[in-house]
């Protein structure tokens, strides 16, 4: 007979073990940076739980590395400790801090305005350069990822009329409100960790198994999802690729429902210069990418295809004039257009993958 060591051990070592570590390397973290301890030990003054982003509290370490400079894969904290970084700011330094081609550009750039809401003559060269890519005809650029699938999304709605969409349990495409929901136990719930969220958004959003063929015939069935929003792999619950024929077989029931298909690679773009989607000839209707996009400064881009496209141009046509619940002040703004231009024609290079 088994004894029950869940609440005594976590992956076969015991919580006391673990506990002991976690405080001998807390020690060791704290008497390698007294400078860092004696400005935020406490926390950073100011700010709502001692950090200006609560996703900085989730390190381990007793408190946030205080950050001197950053080059490369390597951080150097306020005490002089050199440390290989593996996050690179979670993916928005891909191809590491600060490439010479877009700090040069930056500089460059920030004497010479930083947003106009008008194009700069980078956004000339940025639009080829995107096409050229990534394959899709038209684009436009936003601030995040999470922006730029919030706006795809809605022309996907505006195009089919339709209201409903599809993701993939374990999926992450950044703060996306119809994202926010997973399977438990087989029924789809709100993700139980979301903050303020009143709204029972699987009366919007339908959420299956990455894989399971028969699921998504079962979901695209009643042709009212007007999109599908998918990594091309599940990266944020472990990295699950796609069977032999999965993307296959979504992009054929898509077209057969009517239903639009968003490729979100914002994590998978390392995967090579066009991204998963060039590398396995996807064939999606919206195209989004996020992070490293601009070498580390924010900036996103979507990208539809010309039948999406087209029809969105007579939507508008017949719209209401306004406000579209597009688009952000600050986006398309002639920094990130440098930052842009320098990383896609320098650094996101066959050479540099």
């Amino acid at each position: 007979m088994h004894s029950d060591t869940s609440n005594t051990s976590i992956g076969g070592i015991g919580r006391d073990r673990i506990a002991d570590l976690h405080e001998t390397e807390g020690a060791a973290f704290r008497k390698a940076r007294p400078k860092s301890q004696a400005k935020i030990g406490n926390g950073l003054p100011g700010f709502f739980g001692g950090v200006p982003m609560h996703w900085m509290n989730d390190w381990p370490t007793p408190f946030p590395i205080l950050v001197d400079n950053a080059k490369g894969a390597t951080i150097t904290d306020i005490d002089g400790n050199k440390l290989d970084d593996f996050c690179l700011g979670d993916t928005g330094s891909m191809f590491g801090h600060s490439p010479p081609p877009v700090a040069r550009a930056i500089r460059r750039q920030a004497g010479r305005g930083l947003t106009y809401m008008l194009p700069s003559e980078d956004a000339l060269a940025i639009g080829p350069l995107l096409q050229q890519r990534f394959g899709m005809p038209f684009w436009q650029i936003a601030t995040t990822a999470t922006d730029a699938n919030r706006f795809a999304l809605r022309v996907a709605r505006a195009v089919t009329g339709r209201e409903k969409i599809l993701v993939f349990n374990g999926c992450y495409h950044g703060s996306v409100d119809e994202t926010m929901v997973r399977l438990i136990d087989g029924k789809p719930v709100n993700r139980p960790g979301l903050a303020g969220e009143f709204r029972d958004l699987t009366r919007t959003a339908k959420v299956i198994e990455f894989n399971d063929v028969s699921a998504l015939e079962a979901a695209l069935g009643d042709k009212d999802v007007a999109c599908v929003i998918a990594e091309p792999v599940l990266t944020n619950s472990c990295m699950v690729l796609a069977d032999p024929g999965y993307h296959d077989a979504l992009r054929k029931l898509t077209r057969q429902t009517g239903t639009l298909l968003l490729i979100d690679e914002t994590h998978t773009i390392s995967t090579g210069p066009g991204g998963y989607t060039r590398k396995y000839g996807l064939d999606p209707d919206f195209f989004v990418l996020g992070k490293p996009i601009a070498g580390g400064v924010p900036a996103s881009v979507w990208g539809m295809s010309d039948d999406v496209a087209s029809r969105y141009a007579d939507y508008n046509r017949t719209k209401e004039p306004g406000y579209s619940g597009m688009g952000t002040t600050l986006s398309a703004n002639p920094l990130q257009f440098a930052a842009m231009r320098a990383t896609l024609e320098e650094v996101m290079t066959q050479e540099n993958y």
